[in-house]
């Protein structure tokens, strides 16, 4: 059971049974995309230049809640409503519609300060993480790339060496990858994210965050921000 240690700022497990946590026991913090470091669901922006918002939106919330969906499939039915749209429509995303949530900034810099690498990890797409990599200063990214041809989306992904399509199982793996790399163990990881696809990122980390998360998450994670800047979370981690 979670306790609420402030308004909107709750702990279980780890997090609540053996404070305080300190950002310099990790070595490695991973994050969710969409909805996560920024605003918005990327895909159900897109949509909206074909008029199809509503209908691409309620997949991606199925998806996110976990409701039995299965994200691959769920990801290609969406792919395939956007098929025709142009690329300057995923430009005026992000020029207009894409920001950093509160608290963002505040919380990958005291990660970077505190000498993590940071990791982001999405479903999304490659033309918005690579962006937000940039932005962000973070180390790795994984995320889907769309197909293009003559400057239209093909409803379609690029098969990329690793898979086609970056999942929760995905998540995971890179998540477990990374941190072997570099020498360390799980338990020195934290994943941060806000929807079913993050749970099993979530659950191989050693600590997770989840940011404005839907049920299924909160119920799961070992701290949950309902209210406020993922800058909170600093307040349970030495910062």
């Amino acid at each position: 059971m979670a306790t609420e240690i402030e308004p909107g700022l709750f702990v279980r497990g780890r997090a609540a049974e053996q404070p305080p946590l300190r950002l310099a026991d990790y070595k490695l913090v991973a994050f969710d995309m969409d909805s996560t470091l920024i605003n918005i669901e990327c895909i159900d922006e897109i949509a909206e230049v074909v008029g199809r918002k509503a209908e691409v939106a309620a997949i991606t919330e199925a998806a996110m809640r976990g409701d039995g969906v299965d994200y691959r499939l769920s990801l290609h039915r969406r792919l395939a409503l956007l098929r025709d749209v142009p690329l300057s429509a995923l430009e005026a995303v992000y020029t207009r519609h894409l920001q950093l949530n509160p608290g963002v900034e505040t919380f990958v810099r005291a990660c970077q300060a505190a000498g993590l690498k940071t990791l982001l990890i999405s479903g999304g797409f490659t033309y918005f993480s690579e962006r937000v990599r940039a932005r962000l200063g973070l180390d790795f990214a994984r995320a889907n790339q769309l197909d293009v041809v003559d400057g239209r989306l093909t409803g379609t992904l690029v098969p990329r060496p690793w898979g086609e399509v970056v999942d929760g199982a995905e998540k995971r793996r890179v998540l477990l990858e990374v941190a072997e790399l570099m020498g360390i163990t799980p338990a020195q990881t934290i994943a941060v994210g806000d929807g079913a696809n993050d749970l099993p990122m979530m659950a191989a980390a050693g600590l997770s965050i989840a940011y404005h998360p839907k049920p299924a998450v909160r119920e799961q994670a070992m701290v949950s921000i309902v209210e406020g800047g993922m800058d909170r979370a600093l307040k349970l981690l030495g910062g």
